[in-house]
């Protein structure tokens, strides 16, 4: 089995914990649920549901506020945008659209419409989306080939941090989540997909193409 980001063989064991699997890339350090252990698609989709991302709710916009406010201050007035795995409740579409932005929506379960992405885009965005890619860098070359040159690709997601917790991590036990990154594993894409990064909040990444 190769790493799901870099294609190195260099995998390991590193946890079974409630009745899953977890391997590790020596590599880039990324964590994979092994595929075995993945929910189903309507599984998937019965989960966000759940969720309760009000495109309204405050305290969800201030959470969204991380990736925005510095993503918004790179963007020209007229970029265009899309919000990737925007789920339900596409709260930080409609964010960027109160700025005067135009936004497409795509999410798998809730908003499938491929036409979008066929598109071209200054930026997109993937907020608490790429722990669900069951396949990472092929997820990361589609989305590399909508942007336009020098466009941005906003991330957010909870970054690993001391791995000897990996097993007592919440993050890791929402069943919906399969892929973990550590900031070694951002600096692998980046060099692969010849990107640019910087980090300008805590679990923020902006990709520039």
């Amino acid at each position: 089995m190769n790493c799901l980001v870099c294609g190195a063989q260099s995998i390991k064991l590193i946890l079974e914990e409630d009745s899953k699997v977890y391997w590790r890339c020596e590599h880039c350090y990324f964590i994979s649920l092994d595929q075995e252990f993945r929910l189903s698609s309507s599984e998937e989709k019965d989960r966000y549901e759940q969720h309760n991302n009000d495109i309204h709710d405050e305290n969800y916009r201030l959470f969204l506020s991380k990736l925005f406010k510095p993503l918004k201050d790179k963007l020209k007035d007229e970029a265009k945008g899309l919000d990737f795995g925007c789920g339900p409740g596409p709260a930080l579409a409609e964010m960027f659209k109160e700025e005067g932005y135009g936004v497409d929506l795509y999410d798998p379960f809730f908003f499938d419409n491929e036409r979008v992405l066929t598109k071209a885009y200054d930026f997109i965005t993937c907020t608490e989306t790429i722990e669900h890619f069951f396949e990472p860098i092929k997820e990361f070359k589609r989305i590399d080939e909508m942007l336009v040159k020098e466009g941005f690709l906003g991330v957010m997601t909870k970054f690993l941090g001391d791995e000897k917790d990996f097993g007592q991590w919440y993050y890791r036990k929402d069943p919906t989540h399969v892929a973990f990154y550590s900031p070694k594993t951002i600096e692998v894409i980046a060099s692969m997909m010849g990107w640019t990064y910087e980090i300008p909040e805590k679990d923020v990444v902006l990709f520039k193409k």
